[in-house]
This record gives structure tokens, C-alpha cells and sequence, in this order.
């Protein structure tokens, strides 16, 4: 293709985007992000990663998109908002992470991924791509910075201008060129520190990474064994991630709620008291969160998690 054809195409990729709902959309030239995996490895050595032995393999792969999908020329990095108001009815419940609100966010955006995809493949006979969402050993912050969607903030999450930082990532390789976005390089947190501050367990580094052995998300998904005595006190009743982090971040006070009904909570859910979480059943919660995000924790290990919420809050 000519530099205008490449042009051309690019921005009806990224208008087809935001056809599909994407809430922000650059595209990435395919490179080793060789500076991203010097980070991780340090970060593993100190132990950083806790329990995720999956993060001390692949390097390679995380680096390398030709190792993903070989023949990778060009990266559409896509940022779907699922930022909301706080839904549950019941002030004295224990706390669900917004992201865990409405369907499974991983199969949404496969979903649009591959609906763009096609769309290419309509428009580029014989181009062939893979879409990725969370799923296999990417590193998807470092990919967003370099599609131009924004900088990775203190708290490690890639803040945008436009939609802040409570947004998923998604990432469509191509065996085409394209024309592309400039890598992000500004660094808008300046001298804030209110993410690091906030933070109820001390667990933001102060070279943007996280020490997941501290981290509440960790603890209560990752992890497989209780959750430490000395967090306990800390938890503020959450029961599935944290996103105390970001509701301090002055960049996401203004930003708009998110507009996608695959992202609203389903009203059981919210109407649970905190006598119905310590009730819930094995069978209930299956009903309620099977197609969720949440559907990947164990429920005993959910059952911990509510133990320990609720004494936190008591």
C-alpha cells in the first residue's frame, strides 16, 4: 500500500473502533519492548510478584510480539472505559472492584476485537491478525503508552487524558503496516503523590510498580492461602480487587462514566446485603457471577474473602 492508502486505512481502523464502542484507539509499529522486560525481571528478583510464578516465564514472548503471532508489523491497542459510580445498595456490604460489574470483560472485547479484525481482513484481502485480551504474556501498559493512549501512572495503570484510568486493554496484531501513532512520553503525575499515599497497605512502589505481596488485588484473587493477619484491618470490607488507588487520582475526578451496558451491574448483585454475602451459597454465586470476571476465584476462596471484609470492617 502507498502512504495514503496506509493513511487511509488507519483511520477507518481506528473510526471502526470507536464504531465498536472502543473508548480510545492508536496503533503501535511492532518492536522488542526490551526496556520493559529489564523492569520485570528486577521486579521478580525481589519478589515483588509474590505468588505468580506465570510472571518469571515468557519473557521472551512478553517482549516480542513476533512470538505471539509471528509476522506482527503493526499493534491496534484499544481502551474500553468501565469506570462507574458505586452501585451496591447496602453501605455495610463488602466491596466488589468496578471492574467485576456486568459480563466478563475479557470475552466483551475479544468479541469487538475480532468484529475489527474482520473488518480489516474486508478491507486488506490476505491480512491476518490475533486478538488479545488478558490473556497471554503481554505487556499490554507498555503497548497502550506506545499506541499514544496515555502514561503509566504512580500507581502502575496507564492513565489516559480523555477517559482516566479505569479502562481494559485490548490489543489486535496485524501482519500489515500501518500509519502510527507517536509512543506516549509526557508524564502528567508530576509531583502527586496521592495514589502512593492512599494506598491502604503501603503497596505502591515508588518506581510505578506494584509489591503484589502488600497489594489487596492480589491478596484477594491471586492469592491461595488466607489473607495475612496484619492486611486484615486494611481491607475497607473489599472482597474482590481495590480501586482505592485510583478513585484518588485527580485525573480520573472528571472523567466520564462509562457508557457500555455490557458494564452494568446486575441489580441482584447490588441489592446483596451484608447478610447476604456472609449467606451466599456455592450454587448462588455461580448463578450471580458465572458470566463475571469473578467467575476465576474459587469460592472458598471468595468465602475467605468475605470473613476477613467483614471483620475489617467491624
Amino acid at each position: 500500500m502507498t502512504a495514503a492508502e496506509t493513511g487511509k486505512l488507519s483511520e477507518q481502523i481506528r473510526r471502526k473502533a470507536r464504531e465498536l464502542d472502543f473508548d480510545i484507539c492508536g496503533i503501535a509499529e511492532s518492536r522488542k519492548l526490551s526496556e520493559r522486560t529489564e523492569v520485570l525481571k528486577k521486579w521478580v528478583e525481589e519478589g515483588m510478584h509474590d505468588r505468580m510464578g506465570y510472571l518469571e516465564r515468557n519473557t521472551e514472548k512478553r517482549e516480542d510480539p513476533q512470538l505471539l503471532f509471528p509476522g506482527t508489523r503493526s499493534l491496534v491497542v484499544v481502551g474500553f472505559s468501565y469506570y462507574s459510580e458505586l452501585k451496591q445498595k447496602d453501605p455495610t456490604a463488602p466491596l466488589l472492584s468496578r471492574y467485576t460489574y456486568g459480563t466478563n470483560y475479557h470475552d466483551v472485547i475479544e468479541k469487538k476485537l475480532e468484529k475489527l479484525l474482520d473488518f480489516v481482513k474486508e478491507k486488506v484481502p490476505g491480512c491476518e491478525g490475533k486478538a488479545f485480551v488478558d490473556s497471554d504474556p503481554l505487556f499490554e501498559k507498555g503497548w497502550a503508552q506506545e499506541a499514544g493512549l496515555g502514561w503509566q501512572g504512580k500507581h502502575s495503570i496507564v492513565i489516559s487524558k480523555e477517559i482516566g484510568s479505569f479502562f481494559f486493554i485490548g490489543v489486535l496484531m496485524l501482519n500489515i503496516d500501518l500509519e502510527y501513532d507517536k509512543p506516549y512520553i509526557k508524564d502528567y503525575c508530576g509531583e502527586c503523590r496521592l495514589c502512593i499515599e492512599a494506598c491502604p497497605t503501603g503497596a505502591i512502589n515508588s518506581n510505578r510498580t506494584i509489591d503484589a505481596r502488600k497489594c489487596i488485588s492480589n491478596l484477594t484473587i491471586g492469592n491461595r492461602g488466607p489473607i495475612p493477619e496484619e492486611i486484615i484491618p486494611k481491607l475497607g470490607g473489599r472482597i474482590y480487587a481495590c480501586d482505592r488507588c485510583q478513585e484518588v487520582c485527580p485525573w480520573n475526578q472528571n472523567a466520564p462514566l462509562n457508557s457500555h451496558p455490557e458494564f452494568a451491574i446486575d441489580e441482584r448483585i447490588a441489592r446483596l446485603t451484608r447478610e447476604d454475602w456472609q449467606s451466599l451459597t456455592e450454587d448462588q454465586f455461580k448463578l450471580l457471577f458465572g458470566n463475571t470476571s469473578m467467575e476465576r476465584i474459587k469460592f472458598a476462596d471468595l468465602k475467605r474473602n468475605i470473613s476477613a471484609a467483614i471483620r475489617s470492617m467491624d
